[in-house]
Parts: C-alpha cells; sequence; structure tokens
C-alpha cells in the first residue's frame, strides 16, 4: 500500500513562502493525478494544487499565480510552493495521490 508523509510545514511569516514535501513510498508511475489539499481551522478540507500524468498543473483560485506544485521522479516526492503566503494560507496541507491516498498532513501557521 502507498504510504504518503507530508513535511515542511511550521510558522511561516506573511508576505514569505512556503515549500511543503510530500514522500511517497512507490514511484510516482501510475498515481497521478498527484494532488494537495488543505483544512483549514473549522473548516472543510479544500483543493489546493493538482499535477497530472501528462504533467499539466492545476490550481485553486485563492492560490493561482502563488503556487507551484512538482514532482521529482527520482525521489518520489511531490512539492508544493506557495509564494507571497496570506493568512488564509494557514491549515493543515495534506498530499493524494490516485484519488484515494492520503498522507497524514502537515501544518502551516501563518503569524507574524
Amino acid at each position: 500500500q502507498v504510504q504518503l508523509v507530508e513535511s515542511g510545514g511550521g510558522l511561516v511569516q506573511p508576505g514569505n513562502s512556503l515549500r511543503l514535501s510530500c514522500s511517497v513510498s512507490t514511484s510516482l508511475s501510475g498515481l497521478h493525478p498527484l494532488r494537495w489539499y488543505r483544512q483549514p481551522p473549522g473548516k472543510d478540507r479544500e483543493f489546493v494544487a493538482q499535477l497530472d500524468s501528462r504533467n499539466r498543473t492545476n490550481y485553486a483560485g485563492s492560490v493561482r499565480g502563488r503556487c507551484s506544485i512538482s514532482a521529482d521522479n527520482t525521489k518520489n516526492t511531490i512539492d508544493l510552493q506557495i509564494k507571497n503566503v496570506k493568512p488564509e494560507d494557514g491549515a493543515r496541507y495534506f498530499c493524494n495521490v490516485h484519488f484515494t491516498t492520503w498522507g497524514q498532513g502537515t501544518q502551516v501557521t501563518v503569524s507574524s
């Protein structure tokens, strides 16, 4: 069974950048779409970004233009970068592959 482990969370100041990584226990081949979701405190989980098997990306409107999703097939990792972080980016971020497999998440707190 595929296992996902997110890392890179922590305290981020508004305006700075954050970079998260998802380590995947197997090859990324066949696991697309590769996605990131987030769950703000007290709210439902929401889609953030997607990378499909043709290397096409899709982003939520709230992060479009500030966000980048990428995958490293040699390291089996899925990375997420958000620039110009805003307070509303504070959430627990989850990695998701092939629709149904989730990691435990990594917490991002945005505060000055």
